[in-house]
C-alpha cells in the first residue's frame, strides 16, 4: 500500500501543545467512518467537547456507516455548504486521494484524523492527526513476547483490511516475532474480525471449535480482544491464554482490572480529537502546519492501569 512520505526533521513531530490556540468563528464538517465503534465514539465526543469550548465554532458530525460512497457524499455536502474545514475519519484509507482532490478543488482545508490516508504526500492545507501505527502493534507484541518468554503460539485478530491501521498493526506483530528474543513465537492463524466485538467472539469460537492450540491472542483493537475474551471464558480457556488489544477503551480497562486482558496500548482519543479540531481551525485561518501531527501510543499493563482509567 502507498504510504505518506514522512517529512524530515523536527517539524514532523509537531507538539500538540503548540496547537492549543484560541479559535476564531468557524464551521467544521466532520464525517466519521462509524458512530457505533467504541473508540471512535470517544474520539468524536472529544472533538465535540473541545469544539464546544471554542468561541464561535460550529461543528457538524455525519455517520458514514462504514460506507465509502456515503462518506464521499458527505464530503461533497460539506463542500456545498462551504464549511471552513472538513475533518475525515476515513472508512477506507485507499479512498483518501479522491477525498483530498475534492477538498483541494474546492479550496477547503482538510484534516484526516486517526486513520492515516493513503496519499503519497499531502498537499498544502491538508494534514493528518493521529498516532504512528508502526508503534502500536510493536509496543503490544513486545509486551506479549515478554509475557510468553519469547516462545509459543499466537493467533492474530485483524481489523478491517481496507484500513491501514489493521495492516500496519499486523505487520508490526510479524516484525517483532521475526527477531530475537521473540523469534520463538509462531502465528498459527490470523483472520479479520472487522474491529467488532461480536465478530471477535465468533472468530474465537470458530478457532476453538477447530481445535486450534495457542498461548496468546494478539488483537488489532480492544473490541475484538473483548469478543475473544467472551468466547475463551465460555470455553474455560481464558486463564491459560494471554489476550492483548489496542486502544485502552474503558471496557478494555475494566477487563484488565478484572484480570482478563493482559495488554493494551493507549491511543489518545482526547489528544487526537483536540489536535484535529485545532489543526482544522488553524488551516482555515491560513496558517501553515506540518502535514503529519503525531500523538504517541503508550503501553498499558496491570502495573500502570491506574494511570489510564480516566483518560479515554
Amino acid at each position: 500500500m502507498k504510504r505518506i512520505t514522512k517529512l524530515a526533521g523536527s517539524a514532523v513531530f509537531f507538539s500538540l501543545t503548540m496547537l492549543a490556540m484560541p479559535a476564531s468563528a468557524a464551521k467544521l464538517g466532520v464525517t466519521m467512518s462509524a458512530f457505533d465503534d467504541n473508540f471512535l465514539t470517544v474520539l468524536r465526543n472529544n472533538m465535540k467537547t473541545y469544539a464546544g469550548s471554542q468561541k464561535g465554532v460550529d461543528i457538524q458530525f455525519e455517520d458514514a456507516q462504514n460506507d465509502v460512497g456515503r462518506q464521499l457524499s458527505q464530503v461533497q455536502n460539506f463542500i456545498a455548504q462551504k464549511v471552513d474545514a472538513i475533518i475525515v475519519n476515513v472508512v477506507d484509507t485507499d479512498a483518501t486521494p479522491k477525498i483530498t482532490k475534492l477538498a483541494q478543488s474546492a479550496g477547503i482545508p482538510l484534516v484526516y484524523v486517526n486513520r492515516m490516508p493513503a496519499d503519497k504526500t499531502l498537499p498544502a492545507k491538508v494534514a493528518f492527526v493521529g498516532s504512528n501505527e508502526a508503534e502500536s502493534g510493536t509496543v503490544q507484541m513486545k509486551e506479549v513476547c515478554r509475557l510468553m518468554k519469547g516462545k509459543g503460539n499466537i493467533v492474530v485478530m485483524m481489523g478491517d483490511l481496507s484500513n491501514q491501521a489493521a495492516r500496519q498493526r499486523t505487520k508490526d506483530v510479524e516484525e517483532v516475532i521475526a527477531k530475537a528474543p521473540c523469534n520463538g513465537i509462531r502465528i498459527v492463524e490470523k483472520q479479520t474480525a472487522k474491529w467488532s466485538r461480536t465478530d471477535g467472539r465468533d472468530l474465537m469460537m470458530n478457532w476453538l471449535s477447530a481445535g486450534l492450540q495457542f498461548d496468546a491472542v494478539v488483537s488489532n483493537n480492544d473490541e475484538m480482544a473483548l469478543g475473544a475474551i467472551q468466547a475463551l471464558k465460555s470455553a474455560k480457556r481464558l486463564d491459560k491464554t494471554i489476550v492483548a488489544g489496542v486502544d485502552a477503551t474503558q471496557d478494555a480497562l475494566t477487563a484488565m482490572k478484572n484480570g482478563e486482558l493482559k495488554v493494551t496500548v493507549f491511543q489518545n482519543a482526547a489528544g487526537q480529537g483536540k489536535g484535529a479540531v485545532d489543526t482544522a481551525l488553524k488551516l482555515s485561518r491560513g496558517e501553515k502546519l506540518p502535514s503529519m501531527i503525531w500523538v504517541p501510543f503508550e503501553l498499558v499493563t496491570p502495573a500502570n492501569l491506574k494511570n489510564y482509567q480516566s483518560r479515554n
